[in-house]
């Protein structure tokens, strides 16, 4: 029996140069591995995964099994996380060659179309993955991202609500929707979203930042300052959500309050345009 890894081993071997790959929630081999990640960020970039030991091991992986497409996917995939997203696409068409129904590769590919801000591509890619699997959910929830980004609320809707249909447990299919209904002016239904989603996900930050604005835009500060101190808990970088606190403190007559959380979103982010108009009105320290 050969001792050679297959590449299932060896990708579970470079589970430490891949921390954030779930966050594809895209392919098999990487599951196996059960890694997790946010449902709610976009892929990170993540330079060690693009490390010439990593990379490495990897292609030795495609040399030793030169026909595995499940080798090219996941150098792929590390390609994808370090930013290398014309090797990234290399790699995913090689692996559609060797599999042309392996869903997976079509939204991973997809994804990295999205960051190349390539969506007819993308979509084009997740469409082709949900046809080989009608109930593959993470593409419905990325083609769904796409119509919305573009402003395409009706195919988009379609999208998260056939995820729904189906999988009530869906965070992502929930907040996103919940987005529809926001940009919509249609807080109070956001907000029910953005509650089912916090309660399949309460660590994630980005639903909590979503509902405090819709409660803001609802004449509610106390609601909105709850949830916008709990998404700065989990996110102490996210410009958005300590500038809308600030907002939340300014209209409960906590001047001082809200003063340090606009400074804080300037810090974060200069042209924050929420913050600046509130330091404005309120004036620096």
């Amino acid at each position: 029996m050969s001792n050679r890894l297959t590449a299932r081993d060896q990708i579970c071997r470079m589970h430490k140069f891949l921390p954030h790959a779930a966050l594809l929630s895209l392919a098999t081999l990487l599951a196996a591995c059960n890694t997790t990640g946010g449902v709610y960020d976009d892929v990170p970039i993540n330079s060690s995964a693009g490390s010439s030991t990593n990379i490495a091991s990897l292609t030795a992986v495609i040399e030793s099994n030169p026909s595995d497409a499940n080798a090219y996917s996941t150098r792929g995939i590390a390609y994808g996380q370090a930013g290398k997203l014309d090797q990234a696409v290399e790699d995913f068409n090689r692996a559609l060659q060797l599999n042309p129904n392996s869903y997976q590769t079509y939204a991973n590919r997809a994804l990295v179309y999205r960051r190349q801000g390539r969506n007819d591509l993308a979509v084009a890619d997740y469409t082709r993955a949900i046809n080989i699997k009608p109930d593959y959910d993470t593409a419905y929830v990325g083609r769904g991202n796409i119509y919305r980004q573009e402003g395409n609320y009706g195919a988009a809707l379609a999208d998260f609500n056939s995820v729904i249909s189906r999988d009530s447990s869906d965070a992502r299919a929930f907040y996103n929707r919940g987005l529809i209904y926001q940009a919509q002016k249609q807080d109070n239904r956001a907000i029910e979203d953005f509650a089912t989603a916090i309660g399949l996900n309460p660590k994630a930050a980005a639903p909590y930042i979503a509902r405090g604005i819709s409660y803001l835009a609802v004449n509610d500060p106390n609601a909105a300052l709850s949830d916008l101190s709990m998404a700065v808990n989990l996110d102490r970088d996210s410009a958005v959500a300590w500038a809308n606190r600030g907002l939340a403190l300014e209209m409960l007559n906590q001047p001082s309050d809200a003063r340090r959380s606009y400074t804080k979103a300037v810090s974060l982010e200069n042209s924050n345009k929420i913050a600046r108009e509130g330091l404005g009105r309120l004036g620096r320290a």
